[in-house]
């Protein structure tokens, strides 16, 4: 297992959507999909959802941690982190701080943002096709990008520098 998890891309998703809300962009790279690890612990009906994006893009999911699994806490991996300052959700500023304290340990951290109010978001480069695939998986929670585009055109990931 060791092999199969260095110089990956990580994304922690404290709820399903969050993946690809925020790390839309790194899931669409085919050359280097990312593992997923949810934490939490959702509805039934959301962990049916989560395993859509496994079938959707055949990505490797491990399905609701109470913590990040010590194979993939090493240098080579790029961990993605809900960002512990712009986000408003407890549960994302939990794991946002989580993912400060693993940064400050020496590892590659990147924060992404949900909510669309950091400074350091951008347009989408592929709109469409992001709610496309946010549809296709997560159809219980459409009525929020479906209202709110934001979650369609923007997103963003910054790194911190320590």
């Amino acid at each position: 297992m060791k092999e199969e998890t260095n110089n990956k891309n990580v994304i922690i998703a404290p709820h399903c959507d969050d993946e690809l809300l925020g790390c839309f962009e790194i899931l669409d790279k085919p050359d280097n999909l990312p593992i997923i690890l949810y934490v939490g612990n959702p509805t039934q009906k959301r962990r049916e959802e989560a395993l859509n994006l496994k079938k959707e893009l055949g990505i490797n999911i491990m399905m609701f941690c109470n913590s990040v699994p010590s194979v993939f806490l090493n240098p080579s991996n790029t961990l993605y982190f809900v960002d512990p300052i712009y986000e408003t959700h407890p549960l994302h500023r939990l794991w946002g701080s989580q993912g400060e304290n693993y940064l400050r340990q020496g590892l590659d951290v990147i924060f992404y943002n949900t909510n669309m109010t950091a400074n350091y978001i951008h347009e989408t480069k592929k709109p469409e096709e992001k709610e496309k695939l946010l549809n296709l998986v997560y159809p219980s929670q459409s009525d929020l990008w479906k209202y709110e585009k934001k979650y369609i055109l923007f997103e963003g990931r910054c790194k911190w520098l320590m």
